[in-house]
Parts: C-alpha cells; sequence; structure tokens
C-alpha cells in the first residue's frame, strides 16, 4: 500500500499495528498463545487499558478480570451500549480473532473524543477475559459473568497444573466473590454489539467485506464409543469380524451425509481413538467425538436425534454395541431485528452492500440476550477464510471499512422503535 493510500484510511492502520503489537504479548512464542487469568493476560489488558484511557474512556478492571472501558453519555443517567470482544486465545493463534472486536470500538470512541461528541448513551468497551475456554475448559467465562449465568461450580475448575480458577483469579488479583458486581442484568445495558472476523469463507467468496449476522449457532456435542470384538488380523473371516472401527468410520460418513443434506446443520468429528491400536489387531474399541450446530436449535436437536437413531442401526448391523453420550448443549442466539437492520444501514451508509448470514462459531454476544438485544457484524477474512491459525488473515482495508460501520451505527443508533 502506499504512503497516499495509508492516509486516506482513518482507522485501518492504526488498528492492525496495535494488533501486531498485542500479537508479540505471548506464553509460547514465536506462537500467538494468551490464556486466561496468565501474566499475557495481565501485560495484554493493561496496554488495551492504556488505549481506552487515550481514547477518552474512564477503566477498570472487573472481579473476573475483564477489562472495562467507559465513554459516558451526554446525561450521566444515559443507557449503555456495551461492545467488545475477548483478548485470549487459542493455542498457535491468529492475531485478528477477538481482537479486532476490541481494537475497532477503541477506534470509534477515540475519534468521537477527538470531535468531541458524546452520545444519547454510553459506550462500554470490553476486553473480555476468556472466551476461548482454553485453560479451565469453560468458554465465555468473562460474558457469561456478566449475563449472570456464571455457574459458581466453575470456580473448583482446574487447569493442567492443578490451579483451580478460585486460585488463579486471587493470584491475578481478581475476586471470586465478586460475581454478583460483575452481573449486569437490570443495570442500563441497552444493547450489546459486537464486531468479528468471520472465521469463515461465506464473505470472501462473495467478494464482500461485511456481513450482519443473523444468529450465533448452537451446539451440541457428544461421545461416543463403540465396542466389538479384538482378533487375530490374518485369522477372523472378513464376514464375521466385530470391527469397533470399521463401525465407527461407517457412523462418521453417516455424519457427514446427514449434514450435507440438511441445509442449516453443520457436524464434525473431530476426535477418534482406536483400541489396541495394533497393526495385526482388530479394534475392539473406538471412541470419537461429535459437535453438532446450528442457528436454529430445533433443526440442531432434530439432527442430534436423527444421527443417534442411525449410528443405533449401524451398531445393530455389525453386531457392535454403542454409547451414546451428550455432553455439552449451548442454544442458539437469534440477533435482534432491529439491531439487525440499523446495522444493515451503517452499511450501506458506506457504500457496501450488505449481506446477512449466521454464525456457526460462538462469541461472547450469545451470552447477552438474557441481558439486552444483540447484534454481530462481521468482517471478512481472507486466505480462504482460515481462523484459529498463525495465517489467519485481516486486510486493513476491510478493518477500516468495519470500523466506520460501527462508528456510524453507534452515532446513529435508536435503541427504541
Amino acid at each position: 500500500m502506499s504512503a497516499s493510500a495509508a492516509q486516506a484510511l482513518r482507522f485501518g492502520p492504526q488498528i492492525m499495528a496495535r494488533a501486531d503489537e498485542l500479537a508479540a504479548i505471548t506464553e509460547e512464542a514465536p506462537r500467538l498463545t494468551r490464556t486466561y487469568l496468565t501474566a499475557q493476560h495481565r501485560q495484554a489488558g493493561e496496554r488495551i487499558a492504556a488505549w481506552m484511557r487515550e481514547a477518552g474512556m474512564s477503566v477498570h478492571w472487573d472481579a473476573l478480570g475483564n477489562v472495562v472501558g467507559r465513554y459516558d453519555g451526554a446525561r450521566p443517567d444515559a443507557p449503555v451500549v456495551m461492545t467488545g470482544s475477548h483478548l485470549d486465545t487459542v493455542r498457535d493463534a491468529g492475531r485478528y480473532d477477538g481482537l479486532f472486536g476490541i481494537l475497532s470500538p477503541i477506534a470509534c470512541v477515540a475519534d468521537l473524543h477527538r470531535r468531541g461528541i458524546r452520545l444519547p448513551h454510553a459506550i462500554e468497551v470490553v476486553a473480555f477475559g476468556d472466551e476461548e475456554g482454553v485453560r479451565f475448559g469453560v468458554t465465555l467465562i468473562g460474558s457469561k459473568a456478566m449475563a449472570g449465568v456464571f455457574d459458581p461450580a466453575w470456580l473448583d475448575r482446574t487447569d493442567s497444573q492443578g490451579i483451580s480458577l478460585r486460585q488463579a483469579l486471587l493470584d491475578f488479583g481478581a475476586d471470586p466473590n465478586g460475581l454478583a458486581g460483575v452481573d449486569r442484568r437490570g443495570r442500563g445495558i441497552a444493547a450489546f454489539i459486537e464486531s468479528h472476523i468471520e472465521q469463515g469463507p461465506v464473505l470472501l467468496q462473495a467478494g464482500l467485506a461485511l456481513g450482519v449476522v443473523t444468529s450465533i449457532a448452537g451446539a451440541s456435542r457428544i461421545r461416543c464409543t463403540v465396542t466389538g470384538l479384538a482378533g487375530h488380523a490374518g485369522t477372523v473371516p472378513m464376514n464375521q469380524r466385530r470391527d469397533a472401527l470399521a463401525a465407527a468410520a461407517e457412523m462418521v460418513l453417516a455424519i457427514e451425509q446427514h449434514c450435507q443434506n440438511h441445509p442449516g446443520l453443520v457436524g464434525t468429528v473431530g476426535q477418534l481413538n482406536v483400541l489396541p491400536g495394533a497393526v495385526n489387531v482388530i479394534p475392539q474399541h473406538a471412541a470419537f467425538s461429535i459437535d453438532i450446530r446450528s442457528g436454529v436449535d430445533a433443526t440442531r436437536l432434530a439432527g442430534v436425534e436423527a444421527l443417534r437413531v442411525q449410528c443405533e442401526a449401524i451398531a445393530a448391523k455389525r453386531s457392535v454395541q454403542l454409547g451414546f453420550e451428550p455432553y455439552f448443549e449451548l442454544t442458539a442466539a437469534p440477533c435482534d431485528e432491529r439491531l439487525q437492520r440499523q446495522l444493515a444501514d451503517a452499511i450501506s451508509a458506506q457504500g457496501l452492500p450488505v449481506m446477512h448470514l449466521p454464525s456457526g462459531a460462538g462469541h461472547d454476544a450469545m451470552a447477552f440476550p438474557a441481558v439486552c438485544p444483540m447484534a454481530m457484524l462481521f468482517v471478512r477474512c481472507g486466505n480462504g477464510g482460515i481462523s484459529h491459525h498463525p495465517d489467519e488473515i485481516l486486510s486493513v482495508e476491510d478493518a477500516d471499512q468495519a470500523t466506520a460501520a460501527l462508528l456510524c451505527l453507534l452515532e446513529t443508533l435508536a435503541l427504541t422503535d
């Protein structure tokens, strides 16, 4: 990009430079890994807090390690529009997942502050400490606490080193007894709006920079175990085998086929383990995971039941035993229709076409329907839409356009019809 072209962009160059700066704060250099309640969480949060203050916000860390920046409205009792995303990462991550949704609204507030503008609503920008759930196996910790659905039993969850969430909060300087103060229900939050890279190829393939999210998919996760009978690989006839792996393989293909044939449903088998695991022994045991997602809960639940029936039929045909154990369920979160319309108008105001699309990934925003109406702005991923990977790409131009659209929405937002 030429110097003159970079100067024409209001927000993008600074956002990208700050994303690079945060990417250097990692537990596993040169890989980007930043997990909850670590020294790197503190360091990144303090850097974000400094940028918030520079943008004209007051800043505090809450009891669970979320960084909250506030830009007051025109009136002391103004309603609050909350925005933000997460500062934690998966292991060996990309540098825009989560972070863009923090840096972009900071840039918006900085622009308002430079122009001396106070809106009819206050703006709070939140850098959530944990969305990914890498360290303690609990996702959306910060946003669930704000939505009043944090389970106190999670405080006893431990990481790989045996450190409990409760102890980690204390070591961090946070407060495991301060959950009530984090809960934002009934405390003037009028809307939650999250900007996020798409983490998929839909916008890229459509040739569009921005999209309006219609809903955030719910998810079901299932543990499947298949038990057959081990035997010598050379002596048991093929028609007499009770091969657990062969049965599991047929089930995996049935899952793929079912989800391909039912629009709005996606299914993934991401784990497969086989015992005894010897080259010359027929597998007696196979265990695999199923992840089923849909933006419509009825579609997802019907898919889970249909797959259970199909897997049971395959097990019966192959004379193996099946264990089918659902262990995780997350309900879908539809985006508010009124906010979707206003977000679409803000994109159109940038001279851009509007596309509506669902989110197959979970986000902090999905916790907020218990608090207030919520909406999401998606930004195109380059490089085939890859995310959760070092090759994750966001262009400076798309970052700039997304931030301009978010600023337009914040300035024109009508909280009631």
